[in-house]
């Protein structure tokens, strides 16, 4: 029996609930020429990017699900001479749709940060976030580990090729654990009793106030810190939907460190 775009996106909307994003967040299905069209197969990528779309069409996959919204910002108008336009022109021309969720797959149970912890060997004890929005994850070792060590974990399991650190010569045991741009959550860290902070990306000054308050922090890459999650994203479409075929992207990060 074929599997249509809106069957799809409703499932996915069961698993991974609207409720759960931040407010200011924009994701859902971002781009469709027909929700009733028949899916041929689904393609994972953190980001919709010009390359993320090339590849997707040689894999024949009439659907992409990313975890950064395609559209973020509002447009004012799909302009083909501008970046965004011109994705979202291909993507109409082509029939392919893009279905995003961000922030709901972020503090769901099971989301990017349980993943996190999982993939760490921590133990997850609680969340925390700023504003109330409790998508970060606090996760603990049974016994502290050598900050050092723990670093060296952190490129080995997410392939990070560099870690930006700060150490407060504090052994780590009760890790705070944001994926992504959480460079502004630090506070709600240390105000949920972690010792060390393990983010995506933070602020120099960011760094420097972290550490004279007490805390390590360790941004080990936007992309590294959540692009593990699109092998789960591909399971779960396939749990629902056994007779679909959906893959994960092999684009490298494409912000790249020379």
């Amino acid at each position: 029996m074929a599997v249509t775009l809106r069957a799809l996106y409703e499932a996915l909307n069961n698993k991974i609930p609207a409720s759960l994003s931040c407010p200011w967040d924009n994701d859902g299905m971002m781009c469709a020429a027909d929700p009733d069209m028949e899916i041929t197969k689904v393609y994972c990528a953190l980001d919709a990017t010009d390359r993320v779309i090339d590849e997707a069409m040689e894999e024949g996959c009439n659907v992409i699900i990313t975890h950064h919204p395609m559209i973020f910002h509002k447009l004012g108008g799909i302009d083909p001479l501008t970046p965004a336009g011109r994705r979202i022109a291909l993507l109409m021309e082509k029939k392919i749709a893009v279905l995003s969720f961000h922030t709901r797959m972020d503090a769901m149970n099971g989301g990017v940060n349980d993943l996190l912890c999982e993939t760490l060997h921590l133990r997850v004890t609680g969340t925390f976030g700023i504003d109330g929005e409790a998508i970060g994850r606090m996760g603990e070792f049974e016994t502290p580990t050598e900050f050092a060590t723990f670093c060296q974990q952190i490129k080995a399991e997410l392939g990070s090729p560099v870690l930006h650190c700060v150490s407060a010569r504090k052994p780590v045991k009760r890790v705070a654990v944001l994926g992504g741009d959480g460079k502004d959550d630090w506070e709600a860290a240390l105000a949920a009793g972690a010792d060390t902070y393990l983010t995506g990306t933070m602020s120099y000054n960011g760094f420097l106030d972290a550490k004279s308050a007490g805390l390590n922090v360790i941004a080990a890459g936007h992309f590294f810190t959540e692009v593990p999650m699109m092998d789960r994203v591909a399971d779960w479409v396939e749990e629902l939907y056994p007779e679909l075929e959906a893959v994960v992207c092999e684009v490298p990060c494409e912000v790249l460190t020379v």
